[in-house]
């Protein structure tokens, strides 16, 4: 006998929507989370498109109410790592460090992870190089800084990056931004935000921190150093799919295949939020990705 109906990997917006769901419909759940829960919303600093905030939230307190909502309903979640999936049999394994778990039914909610570009990030993460502007920015008051990037998030965190930092060179590849319209307009009224079009990062100058950084224009090749104290980079995102292994369908880019339904190629294994392949990752995408998930994961046990 399963030991579980479902258990949920990942605290997101996905797996505590999911959580929530399952926990009310009064089905035995386990969420798994091996950090915070609250995923990346957590260092996101203002949150402007979340139905029902019309002056908006910060991601730091979304994630506290959507916890607290999903414990107060009875969810259970646990600070674990998974290691890896046995998904070969009728029931679920779920392999931790110490122990395996067995569940009826499995949602991954494990979200995703920014990409790095390989130009010194683990080297001076910490000492100059950072993903995250929420957490770090204060370190660069009054400092110029580098934000590499054209999306909503790169555009969105190098506006918040101005009320900390003296200067701002934002850094894209293209020669137009990729973010919505009302994040372009804000940028580009900002003057503080200088836009240096058509140029990648290939390095970073320092020895203790960053110096500069430097970069190359794509269309000249004309290479030079944007002298600098820090480094924010937003230049997309990986699956966080290490313990999935093969387990899962999944796309090139390492994101699990799902439809509807939110079903992956495994009967009673489904995925949510944006560790699934899908065309937006928005906290309110990935809260209805919980809920299609969870009252899928309930049909499914129905018909066992």
């Amino acid at each position: 006998m399963s030991d579980y109906d479902l258990v949920i990997i990942g605290a997101g917006p996905a797996g505590l929507t999911a959580g929530l769901y399952a926990a009310r419909a009064r089905m035995k759940v386990l969420l798994l989370e091996k950090a915070v829960p609250g995923g990346q919303i957590i260092i996101t600093d203002w949150i402007e498109n979340y139905p029902g905030f019309p002056e908006g939230i910060s991601g730091f307190d979304l994630a506290e109410k959507m916890k607290k909502h999903a414990e107060d309903l009875g969810l259970e979640i646990r600070t674990a790592e998974v290691h890896g999936l046995n998904l070969s049999a009728d029931t679920k394994e779920i392999i931790l460090k110490d122990e395996t778990i067995i569940t009826k039914s499995l949602i991954i909610a494990s979200g995703a992870s920014p990409k790095k570009l390989g130009i010194g990030e683990d080297k001076y993460m910490g000492k100059g190089i950072s993903f995250c502007a929420t957490c770090d920015a204060p370190f660069f008051r009054d400092k110029t800084v580098v934000a590499i990037g054209g999306g909503d998030t790169a555009v969105q965190e190098a506006i918040f990056l101005t009320k900390f930092a003296k200067k701002v060179y934002l850094v894209h590849r293209r020669d137009e931004l990729r973010a919505t319209k009302i994040l372009q307009e804000r940028a580009f009224a900002n003057e503080k935000i200088e836009f240096v079009w058509d140029t990648v990062a290939t390095g970073v100058d320092g020895f203790f921190g960053i110096e500069g950084v430097k970069v190359k224009n794509v269309k000249t090749n004309e290479e030079s150093v944007i002298k600098a104290d820090g480094c924010f980079i937003w230049v997309g995102i990986l699956p966080n799919t290490e313990f999935v292994k093969g387990a899962v369908a999944t796309d090139d880019g390492g994101f699990i295949i799902a439809d509807a339904h939110m079903q992956t190629n495994i009967p009673g294994v489904y995925a949510a939020g944006d560790v699934r392949d899908t065309p937006l990752r928005q906290v309110s995408t990935a809260v209805g990705d919980g809920a299609i998930a969870a009252v899928s994961a309930e049909h499914y046990i129905e018909n066992l």
